[in-house]
């Protein structure tokens, strides 16, 4: 669907006393040099993309690749225009989940397209934010790509410090005296990470293109603003790698707490068995029933033999608890 279609001259939105779906009349009032078109498309349907295609001669392959979605950050020039792909990010607590959407912008002289796929990264915010800075505004397209841009990283720190906050529960888990199975969930936020990984680093090097006044489109004045950016994202980055490494830290001491307790368990059944075996070798002795043996006709043969298998079992608990296996 068409969620908004705004013209923007020296900063400012120009009220065209038209519809948001009246594509083409939004685009015939950009008379002047500084004027520029804003459309914001949601998950819009073929026939919407492809009127959108040609009223601003997008590249066929582009247009694909906004229509299909699911592709991997980049950007790429097709002849006048430039094609920007974002992921968004939102984490579910609950599930320990990163879900994904996508942001793909057409970037041209007189024009922006966004076509938004997936629940988040609502650009109404952005849009509303930058409305708002009127300076910042004025720099045409490119403002817009940096607000986009912006928002979506800013997200992206979101969803990082939500994912730092399960780790430290992770880590508090694995290092608990209590017994615990935290390696399904250590897997789930290791894949996570990974997913965000996808979204993060193939963004951070149009960015710090657009932060070098490099790319040929956005304009170079507007630097200033994308290295903001860029800093955001490479600070993400280092909480990403940081993640990774403490999560497998997390699943060694893992390993190493369950082969302890393994240990322990096995120390335990020993000294189990050994209380056990004592009296048992005892009665298994007096109890094959020979004429010719000793201490049979005693007449304190069985208390002895009883004394003697509760003897050897106090003995045997005695230095178990003394080396700690009980």
């Amino acid at each position: 669907m068409i969620v908004d279609n705004a013209l923007y001259r020296n900063g400012l939105r120009v009220d065209c006393g038209t519809n948001v779906t009246d594509l083409a009349g939004v685009r015939a009032r950009a008379s002047d040099a500084a004027d520029f078109v804003w459309v914001g498309l949601h998950e819009p349907t073929p026939t919407e993309m492809h009127t959108v295609a040609e009223l601003y001669d997008l590249h066929p392959l582009a247009v694909e690749d906004a229509l299909m979605a699911h592709q991997r950050p980049k950007l790429e020039r097709y002849a006048d225009s430039l094609f920007l792909s974002l992921k968004t990010l939102w984490y579910v607590d609950e599930e320990d989940a990163v879900e994904t959407g996508e942001i793909n912008i057409f970037v041209g002289d007189d024009f922006v397209v966004t076509v938004r796929h997936g629940a988040g990264g609502s650009l109404h915010d952005a849009r509303m934010e930058l409305e708002g800075m009127q300076k910042v505004l004025a720099h045409g397209p490119s403002a817009v790509v940096y607000a986009v841009c912006d928002q979506v990283v800013d997200r992206y720190q979101d969803v990082a410090e939500s994912l730092v906050e399960d780790v430290d529960e992770v880590e508090a888990s694995v290092f608990n005296t209590e017994r615990t199975n935290d390696s399904e969930r250590i897997y789930v936020l290791k894949r996570e990470l990974a997913e965000m990984r996808r979204a993060v680093q193939p963004l951070r090097d149009p960015v710090n293109r657009f932060a070098a006044g490099a790319v040929r489109g956005i304009d170079s004045e507007a630097a200033p603003y994308f290295r903001d950016v860029a800093d955001h994202l490479a600070r993400v980055a280092e909480i990403l790698d940081g993640l990774d490494s403490l999560l497998a830290d997390a699943f060694q001491a893992h390993l190493a707490q369950i082969s302890i307790q393994q240990n322990d368990d096995m120390r335990k059944i020993s000294a189990a068995v050994g209380l056990v075996a004592a009296p048992t070798l005892v009665a298994g002795i007096y109890g094959m029933n020979f004429v010719h043996m000793p201490e049979l006709g005693w007449v304190i043969g069985y208390p002895l033999s009883l004394a003697l298998m509760a003897g050897s079992s106090l003995a045997i608990w005695i230095v178990a608890r003394r080396s700690g296996w009980l």
